[in-house]
């Protein structure tokens, strides 16, 4: 069942006498589905859904086919922040914490110190690219903003905010001279665009519909809206992908660890809870080439 877009979507604007795009994103239901999986201290749940956000927001600026995958490293209290996004706009993500090692209202910098934040983009057709920055801003909007100081050539900042309930983010971007060429007018643009951006509170973000913050924003200046792209969280993980992983240990490993387990193995997804079970029966058919005839439970 796919979400409505009253709650999660991206929104596409442009200015119509400058050269430049915007994008916004609203995560609710599929923000839930993420946080429902683990019990994410408050400081991490904010965190992930201002991740989720700028997956979003990125999906909606690579014209591709396949998945963007979003991965934060540190040796702090978080270890692992995870999102991936499909080019068809199903969500997913986790994170990896120690509960007792989170103080409450912890900052990025307490939480991912010496953070490196890479960004994956997997085509369907083509070459996988992937880009890394470390996270050294003071939050994650800095550091995307700064990943695309870094790795690209137009201007590009985001707006992320996240409250356990609600994700939302904003992007602005420049565009190719069109409009305005000459380059002190295209300068002045992006900063008084940008600036006005940067007056957005948390609250007004988390709070106002799309068109409100524009014309709170932009009111003086010609901006389309476009119409919304909902998102869903959807998982791609099943039973054959869960099988593959096996067959990767070779049959003598997987049935060792079959006997181990008590006759049957338990392959859980980290990102939904899904759990598959496979007994030694079927590990054998596995190895045999016989596929997956034979059903066994899933569970949540």
């Amino acid at each position: 069942m796919h979400d409505t877009p009253d709650t999660d979507y991206t929104q596409r604007f442009i200015f119509d006498e400058c050269d430049i795009r915007g994008e916004m994103v609203s995560l609710e239901r599929s923000y839930a589905e993420v946080l429902a999986k683990h019990p994410y201290p408050e400081p991490v749940a904010q965190l992930l859904g201002e991740f989720m956000a700028a997956a979003a927001l990125l999906v909606g600026t690579l014209k591709f086919d396949g998945l963007l995958i979003l991965q934060a490293r540190s040796d702090g209290p978080v270890p692992l922040l995870m999102i991936e996004c499909s080019s068809e706009r199903d969500i997913r993500g986790l994170a990896r914490y120690e509960a007792d090692a989170i103080p409450a209202g912890a900052t990025l910098a307490d939480l991912m110190p010496n953070g490196v934040l890479a960004m994956t983009v997997d085509p369907n057709k083509g070459q996988r690219y992937q880009g890394i920055v470390e996270l050294d801003g003071a939050d994650l909007s800095e550091c995307f903003t700064n990943y695309f100081k870094v790795s690209e050539q137009l201007g590009t900042r985001f707006w992320l905010h996240a409250n356990g309930s609600r994700a939302r983010g904003m992007l602005l971007q420049q565009l190719p001279a069109d409009k305005l060429k000459d380059a002190e007018e295209r300068e002045a643009s992006w900063q008084d665009a940008t600036v006005l951006a940067g007056t957005l509170t948390a609250e007004e973000l988390l709070g106002l519909d799309n068109e409100t913050v524009l014309h709170r924003l932009y009111h003086d200046q010609a901006v389309r809206l476009f119409d919304v792209q909902p998102l869903r969280f959807n998982c791609s993980c099943s039973r054959e992908r869960s099988s593959r992983a096996l067959i990767s240990l070779g049959e003598a490993d997987a049935q060792a660890l079959v006997a181990e387990r008590g006759g049957v193995i338990e392959i859980d997804c980290q990102f939904c809870s899904q759990r598959y079970l496979f007994d030694s029966t079927e590990v054998t058919q596995l190895f045999a080439g016989g596929g997956l005839e034979v059903p066994s439970d899933t569970r949540h």
